[in-house]
């Protein structure tokens, strides 16, 4: 099993200079040392226009930077927005991050999920499945040492050589979002590495990881010419301390997380507020004063406790075959001096013992060599993203 940690960029209100500032460093800051502690992957994601819930436009950037404060971790965009950008600005942009980390980039690609983040852009939420297609077709002939062209319904580009290459042949490992449960399906069926961005049992992760490996093994539809990616990656909320008392109260930024995940996509084709007009944290703090038992169910959800209590979730996700967990620790208003010590403690005592599984990796080549059939199992029942222990939150109305 593999282990990464994952960036939103979140700074819930009220904002006092510097704080962005702030934020961007001590994330830096986290990653070198989560680079220093062996943990395998960094993801950033790409949102525009998401207050408070996302900071980071720029995931290209922030990746360069980490790039050249560690040495081993694997730098991933998690993700790349195919609908908001251009595929040969998407295709320069994995090959600098690449040279720029000697070869550690990931290239992960999504679609957004928010009329808010693709109207400006022009896109839609009708035809953002059709555009990201589109957009998977026309990227990778640019990786080829050639030129390349693409005239289609969406992107008409003239004979042009993209430079530079990635170092990695034939382009970084690929990944695809997979912000609803469903597309994780869809993801094998492309040959895509999944990224999970939903917070789910043990037994659900059990159950769509068998149709993640069924699509990919049995109904294989490649959009383009590419190398697959078998992977499967699953976020989870992350806190690890002494005691799971003292994880839990140093986690309330995991439930904000849900909060906000809830609130925007109660509202029709997850629709933000207009700018300024909601104070999410003012929101966020009314629910849990309303809702105390519900926040405490939260945080007993996600790998958040001590490093015995996070030992024994994990075993249930090792038994589940998901080949990496991505562990979500800055979220809300969490401290930067708590998230490195959850890294920390989490990394010396916890991580070496799950890092190297020969028999995961056993049962991996098993399924992709046709050796190991699984079970076609019904995941009708482990439809809800947001798990069991769930929050449940209206959208408030702007102020008007």
């Amino acid at each position: 099993m593999k282990f990464g940690i994952f960036y939103e960029l979140q700074l819930p209100r009220p904002w006092v200079a510097g704080d962005e500032l702030r934020l961007y460093q001590n994330a830096l800051s986290q990653m070198e040392l989560a680079d220093k502690l062996g943990y395998d992957h960094a993801w950033v994601v790409e949102h525009h226009f998401l207050e408070e819930y996302s900071h980071s436009p720029s995931p290209e950037s922030f990746l360069a930077a980490a790039s050249q404060r560690t040495r081993n971790i694997r730098l991933g965009h998690g993700i790349l927005q195919l609908t908001t950008n251009h595929p040969a600005r998407v295709a320069e942009r994995v090959a600098v991050l690449d040279l720029l980390s000697n070869g550690r980039c990931e290239f992960g690609m999504g679609e957004s999920a928010s009329i808010t983040e693709l109207t400006p852009f022009g896109r839609d939420m009708e035809t953002k499945k059709e555009v990201f297609e589109e957009a998977v077709a026309a990227i990778f002939p640019m990786f080829k040492d050639a030129g390349s062209e693409h005239h289609g319904k969406y992107f008409d580009i003239p004979l042009r050589n993209v430079v530079p290459k990635p170092v990695q042949k034939p382009h970084p490992p690929l990944w695809m979002a997979c912000s609803q449960l469903p597309t994780i399906e869809r993801a094998g069926r492309h040959g895509f590495g999944a990224l999970g961005f939903q917070f789910v049992s043990a037994d659900a992760a059990h159950a769509w990881v068998h149709a993640y490996y069924n699509a990919m093994t049995k109904r294989l539809h490649k959009l383009a010419d590419y190398q697959i990616n078998p992977n499967m990656a699953l976020v989870s909320f992350f806190m690890c301390a002494k005691t799971d008392e003292e994880a839990r109260a140093r986690a309330d930024g995991a439930t904000f997380f849900q909060f906000a995940l809830r609130f925007y996509g109660a509202s029709q084709n997850r629709q933000r507020p207009a700018p300024y007009t909601i104070n999410m944290w003012d929101e966020y703090n009314k629910w849990k004063r309303d809702n105390p038992e519900a926040q405490e169910a939260a945080l007993r959800g996600g790998l958040i406790g001590s490093p015995e209590t996070i030992r024994r979730k994990l075993k249930r996700f090792q038994s589940s075959h998901i080949d990496q967990v991505i562990l979500l620790n800055q979220a809300g208003k969490n401290s930067h001096e708590h998230i490195c010590e959850s890294l920390e403690l989490f990394g010396r005592e916890v991580m070496p013992e799950f890092q190297n599984d020969p028999a995961q990796a056993a049962w991996k080549h098993g399924v992709m060599s046709g050796q190991i059939k699984l079970e076609e199992i019904d995941t009708e029942a482990f439809t809800d993203r947001y798990g069991k222990l769930a929050i449940n939150v209206a959208p408030a109305k702007a102020a008007g």
